[in-house]
């Protein structure tokens, strides 16, 4: 009882706002492993509410396709940290206003944002019953994987496992200054569909191919060793599978490279393709260019994302707005 009057006096004083990161998962080899947090984000503010009103409100990048109701998903991710955290029967609804800036289903992690914001915002209100990795582990149910929400949660560059139903993330910022240039397609490809292309069994030689690119790639970005990053993002398990569904991508990736790009990958799912290369060398005009022209030579339409990699994941912006 005495947690519950605590809870009713936060949220009568002060409103929380948070803002979470876009992520973009696999990096090449790192398949449903590897993430990394960039510096485009949404901001969510949150009010708690005793009685069971929800208002939803949305600006930005998707925001005519939101759900304004009980489905939107900050709203179940907000309604799962509550039961979580014994909090459900003393609040039953919200006020969410959300600006977003990351791109819908196009492989940079707007619905992991949406996820980290809500249970973000809501522990935070709360007095942050749960510490970080139980929100990651939270995270991860609701996402059903970790690739994307422990980036949006820690920032920098996330290794990831589960075992036996436990998530374990490493995270680090890498030695290294890069630059990271989105091409983003002007059409939307669903996790679902990218997924139902792949095979069930890969042959082996493709599993060693991948497990040696994700080691070097991630042993390269600590020790910042720039030069052993020339074939780390090439990938077998996953994107040869997925380039049908993205017209011209082997061409987008050519011309990534051909520009003085590090190396190109496909953003998570897709249909993002994500180049990168070091900030001292000023290459992500040309690289941007390349990558636009190249899409745009098999009739695909995009904008061009230069963005940097963010080191600081999910944060309360404010208690009071």
């Amino acid at each position: 009882m005495e947690k519950s009057s605590q809870y009713s006096k936060d949220i009568q004083s002060h409103t929380i706002r948070v803002r979470v990161p876009g992520t973009s998962a696999n990096c090449g080899p790192g398949f449903d492993c590897i993430g990394l947090a960039c510096t485009i984000y949404n901001d969510l503010q949150l009010t708690l509410l005793r009685e069971p009103k929800l208002i939803i409100e949305t600006t930005g990048e998707g925001a005519s396709n939101i759900p304004l109701d009980d489905r939107n998903i900050v709203w179940r991710s907000i309604s799962m940290l509550l039961e979580r955290a014994g909090a459900a029967d003393e609040f039953k609804g919200a006020i969410i206003r959300m600006e977003n800036h990351i791109p819908l289903s196009r492989g940079l992690g707007s619905s992991a944002a949406a996820i980290v914001a809500g249970i973000k915002a809501a522990n935070a209100i709360l007095g942050n019953p749960l510490n970080r990795n139980e929100l990651l582990r939270l995270a991860t149910d609701i996402e059903g994987h970790p690739d994307n929400v422990a980036p949006a949660l820690f920032g920098g560059v996330t290794v990831s496992v589960v075992n036996k139903g436990q998530v374990q993330t490493f995270s680090f910022v890498p030695k290294m200054k890069l630059k990271l240039i989105v091409a983003v397609p002007d059409f939307p490809l669903s996790t679902r569909m990218a997924r139902q292309v792949l095979p069930k069994d890969v042959p082996m030689k493709d599993a060693i191919f991948n497990i040696g690119r994700a080691s070097m790639l991630i042993g390269a970005l600590i020790k910042g060793k720039e030069r052993f990053l020339q074939n780390a993002f090439d990938d077998v398990l996953h994107q040869p599978y997925r380039a049908e569904l993205i017209p011209g991508m082997a061409d987008v990736f050519q011309a990534a490279k051909d520009a003085g790009a590090l190396g190109v990958a496909m953003s998570g799912a897709g249909p993002c393709l994500i180049a990168f290369t070091l900030e001292r060398s000023h290459l992500e005009n040309e690289v941007a260019a390349s990558m636009a022209q190249a899409f745009l030579n098999h009739d695909v339409k995009t904008k061009s994302l230069i963005l940097a990699l963010d080191i600081r994941g999910a944060v309360v912006l404010n208690g009071e707005q």
